[in-house]
């Protein structure tokens, strides 16, 4: 199948650092390069939204003409480092496709953009034989590294694509003042769209502008329209002969000509289908209209024993359920505090603006502050901090975690897309460190991890610790699990039951051995020992909704059975297989144990994710095999 837009239309452009402006031919072409990248930039990631992969249009689509022009200087010019760094990693789309028009890999494999197994992910992850020469990582996190590029290349200019929404982490504010103390040569590209992922900087963020905050750390900063070509010529140019670290800020609406996302947050997001059609409809690309009308092939969908064809979506149950305990409060505002980290419609907290915006704050896209607020915040009996965001960005709130805790606070923080499964985004969001936060002291702490296994048992969970001491982590998954049933096929965690906060469950009954297994994995390992049962094989299923407490009763008596298998999609380095078998023969319990959990980067795709780490059901089923032998 051939790539429908036509690449051949973009000619590679060559400036020098000592020219004043374009020519009239290098604007001509310029022109026709934006527009050919802009359009490949729709297409391909809308072709991803066909086949329900997600991805991120507007980004990417924003930053083409500053891109070009960098790309024009590094080609132009020996004394530009020849990498578009991007601290907005979700920005890849048009990574990707310089790779192409650089001759790395062919048009072709732009179809296939975050599938599993073809090295499109959704963040930026090194492969220089294809084209990608650094890791994006975290939103925000990349500066410093940059920083580091500058210092072991003096002599040559770095550029660095960046945006409002990223420079709120913090981690910038050090990279700023770093490469001023040390008169760096990196130059920033910033689109300043006034978008991020759950608002608009301007109204949620008052006070904050890029421009003031670069040039308070001692950055020379231009401002100017970056879709007026020549004056972003300009800016660049003079900022790449302008001696230290400067920041050429670019304003622009997001998704700027597309109509029904230009100006929208939606427009951070991969852009609809049917407004894709529309702006390639306007833009002649008629073989990439019809290749994002074929249908896409529906994929069967699995069926797992022992649990519900109907899902729900625990990251977003956590929203409506806190909001449904807030109505039940005194005088909310004194007790309850709901802090955003950007992610309210990944985390469930859109809820709480909606039912409750007097306790709902618009954090922005500053993590360690938002969880410090909300620790703060329920400093005494009685008032409890809320914070929410992704599970892999836990990892930058450790500090403030024992900060925390020293300060004997009371913080119920949600940390969605916790693990692999549904990961387009791939390893650098994996969040598979969860336990990270269990750090404290053993002696009078409080902190617990709970990890529900379907939305009922979140429910109960959080009626039941909503308002207990200490520091609670409640993990959730991107993807939508089913409720598990008991035996005779009721929901297990539905009427009648009861979270106890310091037991572990038996999900089923089994003398043969045990699985103990949470949260995503939990419903897959039942699905397994419906299966073995078949075979008159009888493995017990335990799950462990607190991962960090341990049930001393029920732990001697798996301890007793032939064999414990822990199954989870956490670190095998960091997660509950790494703690248990110490747990185990710390008491004299010798079974045979063996652990399974995520051990190797992603490789893009949804679902392929979990089976791609070896956890599949007939993974599984082989591993209890060998420990029946």
């Amino acid at each position: 199948m051939n790539f429908p837009i036509d690449l051949s239309q973009y000619i590679p452009l060559h400036f020098s650092t000592g020219q004043a402006k374009l020519t009239e031919e290098q604007r001509k072409t310029l022109q026709t390069n934006i527009a050919v990248a802009r359009d490949a930039i729709v297409f391909f990631t809308a072709l991803a939204n066909t086949k329900g992969l997600g991805g991120h249009t507007g980004g990417a689509y924003d930053i083409v003409p500053e891109l070009l022009i960098a790309d024009g200087f590094m080609k132009g010019t020996e004394s530009c480092y020849p990498v578009y760094f991007d601290e907005a990693g979700h920005r890849v789309a048009i990574q990707y496709l310089m790779a192409v028009l650089n001759g790395h890999k062919p048009a072709e494999t732009l179809l296939h953009y975050r599938e599993f197994g073809k090295g499109l992910y959704g963040h930026p992850e090194k492969d220089e034989k294809n084209g990608v020469f650094f890791s994006s990582g975290r939103l925000g996190h990349l500066w410093s590294y940059v920083n580091g590029i500058a210092e072991a290349n003096p002599d040559k200019t770095v550029f660095m694509f960046g945006s409002e929404g990223s420079q709120q982490e913090g981690d910038d504010a050090e990279a700023a003042r770093y490469a001023v103390a040390r008169n760096l040569k990196v130059k920033l590209l910033i689109d300043d769209n006034d978008v991020t992922i759950a608002g608009h900087p301007s109204k949620y963020m008052k006070g904050y502008t890029v421009n003031r905050t670069l040039s308070g750390h001692g950055l020379t900063v231009s401002e100017g329209s970056g879709e007026d070509i020549d004056d972003l010529f300009a800016r660049i140019c003079e900022a790449i002969i302008t001696d230290g670290p400067c920041a050429v800020i670019n304003k622009r609406l997001m998704a700027v000509g597309i109509p029904g996302i230009e100006g929208a947050p939606k427009g951070h997001d991969v852009i609809p289908v049917d407004l894709a059609v529309a702006y390639l409809k306007g833009r002649g690309q008629e073989a990439a209209v019809e290749m994002l009308t074929q249908q896409a092939g529906k994929k069967d969908k699995p069926v797992y024993l022992g649990s519900t064809a109907e899902c729900g979506k625990n990251r977003d149950a956590f929203g409506k359920i806190i909001s449904d305990i807030i109505d039940t409060l005194d005088k909310p505002t004194e007790k309850v505090l709901v802090i955003d980290s950007d992610l309210e419609g990944s985390c469930g907290l859109h809820h709480v603006r909606t039912n409750h915006p007097e306790v709902y704050v618009h954090g922005g896209i500053m993590e360690r502050n938002n969880y410090s607020v909300a620790a703060g915040f329920g400093a005494v009996p009685g008032k409890q901090g809320i914070m929410g965001t992704f599970a892999a960005f836990q990892e930058m709130v450790i500090s403030e975690v024992t900060m925390a805790r020293l300060n004997q606070a009371n913080v119920l923080a949600h940390f969605s897309h916790s693990g692999v499964d549904d990961m387009a985004d791939n390893t650098c969001h994996f969040g598979i460190n969860n336990f990270f936060a269990d750090n404290g002291l053993a002696e009078h702490d409080t902190t617990r991890l709970y990890f529900p296994a379907d939305s009922l048992q979140l429910e109960a969970m959080l009626k039941k610790v909503f308002f207990d001491p200490g520091l609670r982590f409640v993990y959730s998954t991107r993807s939508a699990t089913p409720f598990i049933l008991d035996e005779q096929g009721v929901r297990f965690f539905g009427e009648g039951y009861s979270f106890a906060g310091d037991k572990d469950e038996v999900i089923r009954e089994g003398d043969q051995g045990w699985i103990v297994s949470y949260g995503e994995m939990l419903y897959r390992c039942l699905d397994v020992v419906e299966q073995l049962k078949k075979d008159d094989i009888h493995i017990g299923l335990l799950n462990k909704p607190v991962l960090n407490i341990i049930d001393e009763e029920t732990l001697a008596r798996i301890g007793r059975s032939p064999f414990v298998l822990v199954v989870e999609t956490q670190n095998t380095k960091t997660g509950l297989g790494s703690r248990m078998g110490s747990q185990l023969l710390e008491r004299g319990l010798t079974p045979k144990y063996s652990t399974m959990g995520t051990w190797k980067d992603g490789a893009g795709g949804l679902s392929e994710q979990i089976p791609y780490q070896g956890m599949a059901a007939g993974d599984i089923k082989v591993k209890i095999e060998e420990l029946m032998r």
